[in-house]
Formats: C-alpha cells, structure tokens, sequence
C-alpha cells in the first residue's frame, strides 16, 4: 500500500496513459478510467486503497454529471421532442424496466434489487452514442434523432430512479406510503424551486457577474450546485435531483454556457474519479470464474433493448430498418447505469454476485459497443429487405425528378443559407435541387414548390441521382464540418470537375476544405449567405455588376421577402423560439378562407404576413395582392413567429 502522493501520482500517470490509449484506439475515455479502477482495486493489484473519503469525493463526480445534464434541457427542446422523447423513450424504459425487474423477481431477487438491477440495465450511453453518430454525421438522420431523443428521455428518468432508491433503502415503515410521501416532497420541491428560483439565480448571477471575477463566479457556481444538491439531500431525496435542478435554472439564464465552459475541467476529472471508484468494484476472478453468466446476461439484456427498442419504432410510425438500426445503436448500457449501481451499493440493496454479475455485463457492453454500432446499417439491410428497397426508393424518387435537368445547381442542405441561395437562383431562373435529411423541413419546403428531396448527399449514389453529371455546381451549404468533408470527398471522387463551393461556420477549416478540392469556401451564416449566392451566380454565367446589383438591392430593398426559414426538427436547439419563420398553409375545400380575397382576411392582427401564394399548375410563385380570391388547393408561405403561425393557421382553415 502506497501513501498518499504516491497513489495520486499512480492514479494521474496510469489514467493519462490509459487515456491516452483508448482514445487512440477509438473507445470512450470513460473505459479508461475503468480499467484503471479495475487493475489498481481491491480486485487487481491492490495498489489504490477503497476508503469512503474516496467514494465520497468521487460521488461530486455524479453530482456535476447530473448538473451537465440539467444544464443541456430546455422546456423548448423537449417539447419539440415530445412525441419521441415522452411516447417512443418513456415506452422503452417502462417495457425495459418492467421485464428486466419480472426477470429478477423469477431469479429470487427481492423488488429493490431488482429495481436497481432493471433501472441500470435500462439506461444506454449518451456519451458512445452521441461521438460515434457525431462522427458518422449520423446526427440528423431518422436513426440519429430517435436515437437522441430515447437517450434524453432516459437522462431523464434517471431522476425519479435516484430518488426512489434511497425510498426503497429506508427498510422501516410502509413502502406505499414512503413512495407517496417522497413524490410528494419531489413534486414541492420542484414547484418551489421551479416558481421561485428562475428570478433568484438571475438575480444573483447578475450580482456575483457585476464582480467581473472569474475566480468567483466558478466558486459561485459550485456553491449554488452543491447547496440544491444538500437540500435535496436533507428533504431525503437525492443529491444528483438537487444537481439536476440546479442545471436546468442556470440553463434558462445567459450564463448558461460561461458556466458550461466554466465547469468542463474539473467535472471531467471528477468524472473520472467515479467511473476509477466503479472500476473498483468490479472482480476480475469473478468474471473470469463465471463468464458464461455474464455472457448470457450480456446477449439477453442486449438482444432484448435492441428489440423493444426496433418494435416500438415500428409502432410509432417508422419503418422497421429504421427500427433495427436505432436499436443497434442503444442496446448497450450506459454512464447512468454505473451511478445507479453506486447508489444502490451505498443503499445496501444490491451486492455481492448479482452486482458483480451487472457491473460485468454492462462493462462489456459499453466495450463492444462502438464496434457493433458502426455497422448498424449493415445489419439493418441484411435483415429486412424493404429497407434496402426503401433506401432504393429514395434515390429514384431523386432521379425522377432531376432526370430533366442539365447544368443545374445541387444544395446539399436546406436550412437557412440553402433557402436563401435557393431563392437567388430562382431569381436568376437557374434550375436546382436541393437534398436534406430532416422530412419536416422536406416537407415544407416542397409544400412550396421548392425543388427539395429527402436524401443523404454524402452518399454517391443519391449524388449521382441528383445529376452531378450533368450539373454545373455544387454547393455544401451545411454548417457541420463532417458533414461537408463527407460530401466534398464523395463529389471529387465521382465528379472531380464539378465546381463545389463549400459553407462553413468560420475560416477555421477553410485550408482543409480548399486542400480537399473545393472551389470556393464561405464563412458565417448570414453574410455567407450572400456571398455564396454571389459566387454561385457568377459561376453559372450572370454577369458581375447583375450579381453586385442583386445582393445590394437584397440589403436595401428586398431583405423583407428573405426574411424566415422552413424549420425542421435538426432545428429544435435553436435557443430563440421568438425569432420569425416560414410556415406553408394549404387551403382545401372545408378552409374559412377558401374564396376570400386578401384584403378581406385580417393576417395582420396576427403580427403575420403573406410572402408568397403558390397556385396548382402554375409555374411561377404568385406575389401577394390584396383582390387575389384564394381557391382549393392554394398554399400561403405565410412569415411570422411560431406562436402567431399557429393562431394564423387556425383562422385560415376555421375562422377562429
């Protein structure tokens, strides 16, 4: 046994190594740091010591893990989230922790353990899932938001888990009517905290801000997290619920990501501190002794979370590779499991062989996680046959429609810099297509007789059909960097002589992209948005003083017809739910509007204007006037902000 430097500076070396190694080898740190527990513990070479002051500093590990979690939710993100977040993850968690608890009941296991076994086995790691499908560009795809969007409702339902099992550790009393007495100091403490709290932490962040000292804001931040984490503790609830809370009231401040960028540092190491704590406790000759165990435990929780997963993504709407692929993605187990488990062992309700057992198969789980995850797509084509068809389907959708192009322009994106170039072009009668792969945004878009088709661009053969032979541009107007070099490599591959200008948030990676054949690289957002038009234009012909002509008439004159965006569901982390968009409103034969003239329908008390009419078999958008009669059939592209959309809608179609 060491003294006390010499196990931190054994601790320091061997996890900067281990770290160093497994991101070397493409594998989530935090398996690093479980090895190192592993090895240095009780179980392995028994160099670091298991003592409760160490648990006790590795559990501020949990604590800012939960307060990160907090600080990423907003009431706006989850609520555009909600059919997948609340129907599809809170089903999943339901059927995963109702059938991993029926199993543990079977095995002799008492409810608690069970409880703990089933709510660790439930969980899938946000940490693997979001870096692999990041580096997939994967983010934006059906597979990708399903996927975050179960991972959030678990984050979650990690809160009412940590606060049942202290409920549940308390072994005198009532169990019923401990659990009602614990929901309702949760649903207090919240309501307090949740009416009051916003106004007080503005109040005082804006006060310890005015210091203009780091130093104290940082000791600020952990004061406010650690005193909601103490009184959460104290009303007999748990510490990572205070955490939690704490999170999500400084996210509704402008602090948020000060504090985020604040915290970073010293939340990972604690992290890592927890994740060497749990290392610890796992026994290496126990896993050894009973692998098939551990083993049929890891390929049954596996196999059953892939499957609940794919069946209830069938349910809600989605074809079944679909299913199988987000399935695939969120078998394992995750970062949660581990702190469920710890506090289960601090409640006493789980330990000796059945968490040793859990502890193993998770860990094994997470292991091989990124290996299998990779080839999702792979396994969801091998296994249904449709889903190939399906993915063939789109490309001869994208055909159909630019067959009859010749030197046209393809728009890799349609979010707002797409729209905005895709209405240059239009001015300048230049045909284009554009492809995305968020259906909201499709569909909206084509509501509008917007050449828009669902398709991924960095796939070859959805480029080819999209005629980048016979096209004259292309232009990657995505602001993800990945995303962009994926679709640059696969156009110079496939076509090294079509011009491609590239958009990308700022100059950073400019060299890279010019080194990977780019024409043309454009920063920023919304005066990237004109340059990128300019270029394009002057690529395909228009003469220059034209194309300086238009982006000065656009500044001065006509901004106003640019204004908005078709929003999606990529779009859910804009912050500002205030800011304007487009939204297409078709009038059908039962709409209030339907034979009233423009200037008799009042949209202006709705703080909303009509930019565009877009009328069945005929070509060219029709530009609002006050004696045009709307008919069947007519779609508005109607500008404004969210909730006024929505109450100008209702009136057109009922009158309301």
């Amino acid at each position: 046994m060491f003294d006390s430097l010499t196990s931190v500076l054994l601790l320091l070396t061997s996890s900067v190594l281990a770290v160093a190694l497994f991101r070397a080898l493409r594998l989530p740190a935090m398996l690093a740091y479980f090895v190192v527990g592993m090895l240095f513990g009780p179980f392995g070479f028994n160099f670091l010591p298991s003592t409760e002051s160490g648990r006790q500093v590795a559990e501020f590990g949990i604590v800012f893990l939960m307060f990160s979690i907090g600080l990423e939710f907003s009431l706006p993100k989850l609520y555009a989230m909600r059919k997948t977040l609340f129907g599809l993850g809170g089903t999943q968690v339901l059927i995963t922790l109702a059938a991993a608890m029926l199993v543990g009941r079977i095995a002799g296991l008492s409810l608690s353990t069970a409880f703990v076994i089933g709510g660790a086995l439930t969980m899938s790691s946000t940490a693997i899932v979001s870096k692999i499908l990041m580096e997939r560009v994967d983010l934006n795809s059906r597979h990708g938001r399903l996927s975050i969007g179960i991972l959030l409702f678990q984050d979650l339902a990690v809160i009412p888990i940590l606060v049942l099992i202290p409920t549940l550790g308390a072994h005198s009393g009532n169990l019923a009517s401990m659990l009602g007495l614990s929901l309702i100091k949760t649903t207090v403490l919240l309501f307090v905290l949740f009416k009051f709290g916003k106004l007080v932490i503005n109040f005082w962040f804006d006060l310890v801000a005015g210091q203009r000292s780091r130093e104290l804001f940082v000791m600020n931040v952990l004061m406010v997290t650690l005193l909601l984490a103490a009184t959460t503790k104290m009303a007999g609830l748990s510490y990572a619920l205070g955490a939690f809370i704490a999170g999500m009231l400084i996210s509704e401040t402008r602090y948020r990501y000060q504090v985020e960028s604040d915290i970073a540092s010293f939340r990972d190491i604690l992290l890592g501190l927890f994740f060497i704590s749990v290392g610890m406790l796992l026994d290496f000759h126990y896993l050894l002794n009973n692998i098939g165990l551990v083993l049929a435990l890891l390929v049954g929780f596996v196999l059953f979370k892939a499957v609940v997963v794919a069946v209830l993504t069938r349910f809600f709407g989605f074809e079944i590779g679909v299913g199988i692929r987000t399935g695939i993605i969120l078998a394992q187990a995750g970062e949660f499991s581990f702190v469920i488990l710890a506090l289960g062992l601090e409640q006493k309700l789980i330990g000796g062989n059945e968490l040793q057992l859990v502890l193993a198969a998770s860990l094994i789980s997470m292991v091989i996680a990124p290996f299998i995850i990779q080839y999702n797509g792979r396994i969801a084509r091998k296994l249904v046959k449709s889903y190939t068809r399906n993915s063939i389907q789109v490309v001869e959708d994208i055909d159909g429609v630019a067959k009859d192009l010749k030197d046209h322009v393809i728009i890799c994106g349609y979010g707002r810099s797409g729209q905005y170039l895709g209405r240059f072009l239009k001015e300048e009668n230049i045909p284009f297509i554009a492809l995305d792969i968020d259906p909201t945004r499709v569909h909206e878009a084509a509501s509008a007789g917007q050449h828009v088709m669902y398709g991924d661009a960095g796939r070859r053969i959805v480029l080819e059909a999209a005629g980048g032979a016979r096209a004259k541009a292309l232009i990657v107007s995505y602001s993800d960097m990945r995303a962009s070099m994926k679709v640059l490599h696969v156009a110079q591959e496939a076509h090294p002589n079509l011009p491609v200008i590239v958009r990308t948030y700022d100059d950073a990676h400019m060299d890279e992209f010019r080194a990977a054949g780019a024409t043309e690289v454009v920063p920023e957002v919304l005066e990237g948005s004109l340059m990128l038009a300019s270029h394009a234009l002057v690529l395909l012909g228009v003469p220059l003083n034209r194309v300086v002509k238009r982006i000065r008439l656009f500044r001065e004159e006509r901004y106003k017809m640019f204004k908005g965006y078709f929003r999606g569901v990529s779009d859910a982390n804009v912050t500002d739910e205030q800011q304007v968009r487009l939204h297409s409103v078709e009038i059908n034969k039962n709409s209030y509007a339907r034979k009233l003239r423009l200037d008799h329908i009042d949209l202006a008390r709705f703080n909303v204007e009509v930019q565009l009419i877009r009328r069945p078999n005929m070509l060219d958008d029709i530009h609002p006037r006050g004696d045009i009669a709307l008919a069947e059939g007519d779609v508005l592209v109607l500008l404004g902000s969210p909730q006024d959309l929505v109450a100008a809608e209702i009136y057109l179609i009922s009158g309301k």
